[in-house]
């Protein structure tokens, strides 16, 4: 009853209140990164939603432009490292969140090409919206490995429930607050994932 009417009851409450109460904090950042690092203010990307339908994330942008190859470390302003720190990068995902595109908490939201990477039980992360916030980000975050982060995933889609996202949410700002796992060993922010090894 709750993963079908009141996670999504949920969703709405908290993103309206989310945009209303934090809007001078969105309205502040959007400023700054105009200043910082021009146009586009927002970073637009096709992302894999509920059981792989595509939709468009939002966020500010973290990276100035750059040439074709260059990676994303070299392209990732200082201005940006620190929104990603305060993850204040991801605040315009409340939009996505009261369109329904995402809810709260959920796997995070990863690239369309990943797709057809995906084992058939990490395949399963999909099988929920995905979210601002996830059971994989309060343990671990960018530190996990690819496989780890599936894992936590998919126990997450097998145990949802009201009382299991309250708990994350809770968590996630203690993460946030820490600055925990935002970055990947040797990575600016994650690897890219090629596929699992048959183990």
């Amino acid at each position: 009853m709750y993963g079908r009417f009141g996670k999504r009851l949920l969703d709405v409450v908290v993103s309206i209140a989310g945009l209303t109460v934090l809007s001078p904090v969105i309205a502040f950042t959007a400023l700054v990164v105009r200043i910082g690092l021009g146009s586009p203010i927002l970073f637009r990307q096709v992302r894999p939603g509920q059981d792989g339908r595509s939709f468009t994330i939002i966020k500010f942008r973290t990276m100035r432009g750059g040439v074709p190859g260059e990676s994303d470390g070299a392209r990732l302003s200082t201005l940006g490292t620190l929104l990603r720190s305060l993850s204040l990068d991801e605040l315009p995902e409340l939009v996505n969140v009261l369109r329904g595109d995402m809810s709260l908490v959920g796997p995070r939201p990863l690239l369309m090409d990943y797709l057809d990477r995906y084992t058939a039980e990490q395949a399963r992360r999909h099988e929920v919206k995905p979210g601002i916030t996830g059971w994989a980000q309060i343990h671990g975050r960018n530190e996990l490995t690819w496989e780890d982060k599936f894992r936590y995933d998919v126990w997450y889609v097998d145990h949802l429930s009201f009382g299991l996202d309250m708990r994350i949410l809770a968590a996630t700002i203690g993460t946030i607050t820490r600055r925990d796992g935002i970055t990947a060993p040797g990575h600016a922010t994650a690897d890219t994932f090629m596929g699992s090894r048959p183990s």
